[in-house]
């Protein structure tokens, strides 16, 4: 059953399903105007090919029907000659036998003499076709000669044989035997006539196209011979019994048809791939050289077009014949290459080449029809495709198998990262990684298509940012076990996290350095989108490094956690604080020693940040403050946190984050009256802080609960006059939580 039709409307109505294909008429029109041209000239082709197999078909038909009729007047005269002396001479019978007898006697003597000639000519035939075919590439000056004397022994050999079919089977096989030699000589003379059609270009160029013409003679002679044989078979099923058993040279063609034409030109067809598939082998492991030697493609055809067409008669059409098998043997050969999935960089090499391909046959004046099929089926842009395929497979596989090994690395940590020229940790995984990045960023620069770059740097950012959500989820996670179960966690995770913060900020700088060197080299309508992706994966890096670096002091402070529940405690009077100073003091040793530069900048910021928000809140959510011994104690805090902090930073740059504690120490400090002026100077750079001021001053061992709603009304009514609000950027306040009773109570029991 045939395929039901799909109409036009159909056909559109399929790709035209919503409003928002209208935007897509364009392409879908270019894409059937292409698929149409590629029609067209499929069919232009194919109607041409058909209309000269058939116009040979006729020619050749018409000549065998003369030839026919021909041969067909010529027997009904000679039966006409042989019939009537029946009736004129009386004694015609006897003559006739007598004639006969006397042709066969004649016949005898001349086959007898034939098989006894017949060794000595093989000898000299082989002798000289021995000297030819010595040298494939000629000059074969026997080459006519050898084909006329064994044409002639073949001639005696297929009457001798023909006659012998009414003979005995041992007469024909003794006859068989005699002619065994000149069988093997007859063979190995195709043999050769095949091996000089297959070396036609190489004899051309060792200076010997009169060994092409010899070869045509050749050809064509037997092209004629063969068409003799077909003719005379076709008179022998049409004719009358008797005329055919009258006509005598019709019984002795016994002629084995050759089809040399058709060899030959099959020999042309095999050599032509056998040598695309020579090349490919020689260069099987370097595609890209298979690329830059398929030059001998031009240089062949200039060749073959000069010095190869003039060898050939014009009914050959030589010259289109040699085009279109090179095109079809390059067309087998590249679609090899393809399916042997080579690296991505040979299909950019590929799709660059089958560019260059059109433009030099349009050079040389090749017209599209004889250029059929279209190379990869017209379909190189897929090439394209398959390039993105191929990277994206690539930096998965990659990226995973490095992935696995990084990470194997990170949770056993059996032995300490790798440090840089500059004594920095680092892993070795990110070298690799931003190298393969760049081999594949460049390789897609080599194409000279934007839309291919902004491709493949889309995947690159989408493995960029995988990995980061890969490290961030393992780090959290084995933080986690440190945090739990401590005792079960390899040591060295403090070591590990900082090599992975160094290694985001190298793969930062990389992303940036890479974005700057390739948005200037595309167009507009791609820069935006390298430039986003790019942007992103930075971002996402910067992201990674932070919270790195925040996992970093989450560990300095989950190893502080047993000093800073003692904070405010009767411990505390003791100065168990200087535990904390001297904790942070070490960790930070190591992290100035082997962290980055930039981000211990911003892991001493988040460092101040964090120690500030464990102590004001320990101070808000604490028990009652012995007075004035706290404020005394709380000033030698402050004290060591400057000399601590100092260390890393300058003082004009400490002071305005340590001065909330300074301000803090004021209110303690103030008596019942002046608190609400300690209170402005704090609530000017913090806002109101209502609960937090009110837990301070509840604090106090010297302020009973009515001076502190004494302190707390003034201060209320001093925020209600001023219309004081929170300031527009949150302050480190912003992140004190302040505990209710109930809350409390559960955290000291």
């Amino acid at each position: 059953m045939s395929a039901p039709t799909i109409s036009a409307a159909q056909s559109v109505g399929e790709y035209l399903q919503s409003p928002d294909d209208l935007a897509k008429v364009a392409a879908f029109r270019k894409k059937l105007e292409k698929e149409k041209a590629s029609i067209d000239a499929r069919l232009r082709s194919g109607v041409k090919e058909q209309l000269d197999a058939t116009r040979d078909g006729l020619r050749k038909l018409f000549g065998t029907r003369s030839n026919v009729q021909g041969i067909k007047d010529e027997m009904e005269t000679v039966d006409r000659m042989c019939s009537d002396p029946k009736y004129v001479v009386s004694t015609f019978d006897q003559i006739s036998r007598v004639s006969m007898v006397h042709r066969n006697f004649e016949q005898t003597e001349e086959m007898v003499n034939n098989l006894l000639e017949m060794n000595s000519k093989l000898e000299m035939i082989e002798q000289m076709l021995i000297e030819d075919s010595n040298d494939i590439l000629g000059p074969a000056p026997n080459l006519l000669r050898i084909h006329f004397a064994l044409n002639r022994l073949e001639a005696f050999r297929s009457q001798t044989m023909h006659q012998a079919k009414k003979s005995s089977v041992d007469t024909r096989n003794t006859l068989a035997r005699w002619f065994e030699r000149l069988t093997r000589l007859i063979e190995a003379f195709d043999e050769y006539v095949l091996d000089l059609a297959r070396n036609i270009l190489p004899i051309v160029r060792a200076g010997n196209p009169d060994v092409v013409v010899r070869l045509m003679k050749v050809v064509e002679m037997e092209a004629r011979e063969d068409e003799k044989a077909i003719a005379i078979k076709l008179v022998k099923k049409a004719g009358k019994i008797d005329a055919a058993s009258k006509f005598r040279s019709m019984q002795a063609n016994a002629r084995v048809i050759k089809h040399y034409r058709s060899k030959v030109m099959k020999c042309i067809t095999d050599s032509i791939q056998a040598k695309f598939d020579e090349v490919y082998a020689a260069n099987e492991r370097d595609p890209a050289g298979f690329l830059d030697d398929l030059v001998f493609i031009y240089k062949d055809l200039i060749r073959i077009e000069s010095d190869v067409v003039p060898c050939f008669p014009p009914s050959y059409e030589i010259w289109n014949t040699f085009v279109r098998q090179y095109h079809k043997a390059l067309n087998n050969t590249i679609t090899r290459l393809v399916k042997s999935e080579p690296e991505a960089s040979v299909l950019l090499t590929l799709h660059a080449w089958i560019k260059e391909y059109k433009k030099s046959m349009r050079e040389l004046g090749i017209p599209a029809e004889l250029l059929e099929p279209p190379l990869l089926e017209g379909k190189e842009q897929s090439l394209i495709e398959d390039y993105l395929q191929l990277i994206i497979k690539k930096l998965d596989e990659w990226s995973e198998n490095l992935m696995r090994t990084e990470v194997q690395a990170f949770t056993a940590r059996e032995e300490p990262p790798e440090l840089t020229a500059d004594g920095l940790y680092t892993t070795p995984g990110t070298i690799i990684f931003l190298d393969m990045v760049n081999q594949q960023v460049d390789l897609a620069l080599n194409s000279n298509q934007g839309l291919v770059l902004s491709r493949a740097v889309e995947e690159v950012n989408r493995v960029m940012r995988a990995i980061q959500d890969r490290w961030v989820k393992l780090v959290d996670t084995e933080f986690k076990k440190y945090s739990e179960k401590p005792e079960e966690v390899p040591g060295g995770l403090v070591e590990y996290c900082i090599a992975l913060a160094n290694d985001q900020i190298k793969a930062a700088d990389f992303t940036e350095t890479l974005s700057a060197r390739i948005e200037p080299l595309v167009s507009d309508k791609y820069r935006v989108t390298i430039h986003d992706r790019l942007n992103d994966a930075l971002d996402g890096y910067l992201d990674v490094a932070k919270k790195y670096t925040q996992t970093l002091i989450s560990i300095i402070f989950h190893d502080l956690k047993p000093a800073t529940k003692q904070l405010f405690q009767p411990s505390w009077y003791e100065g168990t604080h200087s535990q904390i100073i001297e904790t942070m003091r070490d960790y930070m040793s190591d992290y100035q020693a082997y962290l980055n530069e930039s981000l211990f900048e911003v892991l001493l910021e988040d460092l101040l940040d964090s120690y500030l928000v464990t102590y004001l809140t320990a101070l808000a959510n604490g028990p009652k403050l012995n007075m004035p011994a706290a404020t005394e104690r709380i000033r030698q805090d402050i004290n060591d946190a400057y000399q601590f902090f100092g260390t890393y930073k300058k003082m004009k740059e400490l002071e305005p984050q340590m001065e909330v504690l300074d301000q803090v120490l004021s209110m303690l400090e103030a008596s019942k009256s002046l608190v609400f002026l300690s209170y402005w100077a704090f609530a000017k750079v913090h806002g109101p802080c209502i609960q937090f001021v009110e837990a301070l001053m509840k604090a106090r061992s010297d302020l009973d609960r009515s001076a502190v709603s004494e302190v707390m009304d003034s201060v209320k009514r001093k925020v209600k006059d001023e219309g004081l609000t929170d300031p527009p950027e949150p302050t480190i306040m912003k992140k004190i939580v302040i505990q209710g009773a109930l809350s409390r109570f559960l955290v000291r029991t």
